[in-house]
């Protein structure tokens, strides 16, 4: 039944999603709060599309501890879902990405209309300095920024240590921090063709003031307390997550208060 599910929600999708390209291609000019809303009209057939095709819904706790204005967003990262659901989830964001996505033909020019901050990872200074100023700018726009600090999908129940990027957005920019903890991969998995109903349940943390703290500090807190929470969320892995992050965190020096 899941790959019968499956194979309709691909169709659906395949179907869907050039017409749809197609449409905001021709919606470009639109100013770009506007235009991400345009956008983000897709993630919202295809979130209808997972619960009713694929029987995948989802809850939400914590919404009341969404600051009022621009933060940054600091994710754990499982799958694909979570990029269509958060465009629903949370206010309009400007996505951190590797600018060699936008070099893709038709997925790439509309990514750019997405207005994301793009940046080369071959060159650290640069990018962070990128980032910084383009970060910047999208919050002044009113974009919150969403960043996976992991880098790249992580299935439940492993490890990857966090990067400091986005904590050094939030702190040159004095942004505060949303924390958000989920376990999508628990029924959508990495590159998994076939996805299985249930509820994904996505947690909202306290906001972090990054008020005269350090970006090894913050990323330390958001680690700490996402991780912490994949214990809860995905308790079949969690005591196998739980000694690898003793292991990873008792490594790490204790960050330097400025």
């Amino acid at each position: 039944m899941n790959l019968i599910r499956s194979l309709l929600f691909t169709l659906a999708m395949v179907l869907i999603t050039p017409p749809f390209a197609l449409l905001v291609l021709l919606f470009a000019w639109l100013p770009r709060l506007p235009r991400y809303r345009l956008i983000s009209g897709w993630a919202r057939i295809m979130l209808w599309l997972a619960r009713v095709l694929l029987g995948i819904r989802h809850e939400v706790i914590g919404l009341e501890h969404l600051p009022n204005s621009p933060s940054v967003i600091l994710s754990k990262h499982q799958s694909a879902w979570e990029t269509m659901a958060f465009q629903v989830l949370f206010p309009p964001q400007a996505w951190v990405l590797k600018r060699e996505l936008l070099w893709i033909p038709f997925f790439g020019w509309g990514l750019a209309l997405f207005s994301p901050i793009a940046i080369d990872r071959s060159s650290r200074t640069e990018a962070f300095r990128r980032l910084v100023a383009k970060g910047r700018q999208r919050l002044d726009q009113g974009f919150w920024i969403t960043i996976f600090p992991e880098g790249t999908r992580t299935a439940p129940g492993e490890y990857k240590k966090y990067r400091i990027g986005g904590a050094w957005l939030a702190v040159h920019a004095g942004a505060t921090v949303v924390p958000v903890a989920h376990n999508a991969g628990l029924l959508w998995g990495r590159n998994a063709f076939i996805k299985r109903p249930g509820v994904i349940t996505v947690e909202i943390g306290q906001p972090i003031d990054t008020t005269g703290m350090t970006p090894d500090a913050v990323i330390k807190q958001v680690e700490q307390w996402i991780e912490g929470r994949m214990q809860t969320l995905c308790p079949q892995h969690g005591s196998h997550l739980s000694s690898q992050l003793s292991s990873q965190l008792s490594s790490q020096p204790t960050p330097r208060q400025p």
